[in-house]
């Protein structure tokens, strides 16, 4: 039997829900959020130092978050940013904020692809972190973020993604051309449809559900009312 599964619109859900109805803040869901893919990365011992690649979203909220927790255990990391950090909002601009102060060293790439550019900044890098695009996003990355995806898919470091590889599309386990190919994707909560497709395991490499700490009963009362939804 398959595992349960939350596509896009269930995963908004339950953000919104744990938020509206549970009285939690956005903000400890988004710490949650990257501080369990620090301690994962962990765990796998995965060899740094660490690059972090964050775009505008919430995906680069947890990047946010994950470096900081990444400095805090003595890993070395560094934040690489394809967001003008002025146009940065929400949970994100808050997280970005507490990095900014922390003393982890960030690249401003801002809306350009600089190959030279980012060459050296991955040179000795012994893993690279895909924050740049979240569930939310559908079809192509488009520029410049389909260069510096096929840039890191050509680098040897091993990949992470966080949330899902860019590129991908959660629901249908479509992948663009310009899809990050990741050895470890750290999901949310629990398995988007798209990576119980056969053969996506060349974009995803191992799956692992983290939580964020949104309640067990509110999780399955999202999936239950999917559920009774589709009943004919």
């Amino acid at each position: 039997m398959n595992p349960p599964t939350l596509n896009r619109r269930q995963s908004r859900e339950v953000d919104r829900r744990a938020v509206e109805e549970y009285g939690m803040h956005s903000l400890v869901l988004m710490e949650n959020a990257g501080r369990g893919v620090a301690d994962l990365l962990r765990q796998l011992r995965v060899a740094g130092p660490i690059v972090v690649c964050c775009g505008k979203g919430n995906n680069g909220g947890d990047g946010f978050v994950l470096a900081r927790h990444l400095d805090l255990r003595g890993t070395a990391v560094k934040v690489l940013l394809w967001a003008e950090p002025a146009k940065l909002t929400g949970d994100a601009a808050a997280n970005f904020a507490i990095l900014q102060k922390s003393g982890v060293p960030i690249e401003i790439f801002g809306k350009t692809h600089d190959r030279a550019r980012l060459e050296a900044a991955l040179t000795g890098a012994g893993a690279i972190v895909d924050c740049l695009l979240g569930t939310g996003a559908t079809g192509d990355p488009r520029p410049p973020l389909d260069a510096v995806i096929e840039q890191l898919n050509a680098h040897a470091a091993q990949k992470i993604a966080v949330d899902l590889p860019s590129g991908f599309d959660c629901d249908t386990g479509w992948a663009s051309r310009t899809t990050i190919r990741a050895s470890h994707t750290c999901t949310f909560v629990a398995q988007k449809p798209g990576f119980l497709v056969p053969g996506v395991e060349a974009c995803t490499g191992q799956v692992h559900v983290l939580d964020i700490g949104a309640p067990r009963k509110l999780v399955e009362e999202c999936l239950d009312s999917d559920a009774a939804n589709a009943q004919p």
